[in-house]
């Protein structure tokens, strides 16, 4: 399937979709458990369920922040290589990330535009005219 901005944002179907709801139920249900019967048992796992659902959120938190990291320099390299000069000091991270998914051929462009116009990462995303698809996400 093509990638465009309806379709963009990619889920984990593994982390999205079976393990924090999962973690979620359970974690509910000890909580339920805890005040029906605040036995040591109950409180204690309903902590370590606590500390499961943050520690495979902070996990992915720390992927996404690496991810980012990656494609701010990506972004900055294909502006150099483009325009022989660095990429405005007054762009956000986020519109640089939403810069990635612009062709070269029409990055320079929309970094221009997202200067003088101040796109939001969203505007940004629907005024690129030929998605470049990014496949290979967190």
């Amino acid at each position: 399937m093509e990638q465009n901005f309806e379709n963009h944002r990619r889920f984990s179907k593994i982390y999205h979709f079976t393990i924090v709801p999962i973690s979620l139920i359970v974690w509910v249900y000890f909580i339920y458990k805890s005040v029906i019967d605040p036995s040591e048992l109950n409180i204690i796992t309903c902590l370590i369920f606590l500390l499961m659902l943050l520690t495979s959120a902070e996990a992915r938190m720390s992927a996404l922040k690496a991810q980012d990291r990656s494609i701010v320099n990506e972004v900055r390299l294909r502006y150099l290589l483009l325009t022989k000069n660095a990429l405005p000091e007054n762009l956000r991270r986020s519109q640089i990330i939403a810069l990635r998914f612009a062709p070269d051929t029409e990055l320079v462009s929309l970094v221009d535009k997202s200067v003088a116009e101040e796109l939001s990462a969203t505007e940004i995303k629907k005024n690129i005219k030929s998605w470049k698809a990014d496949n290979h996400r967190v």
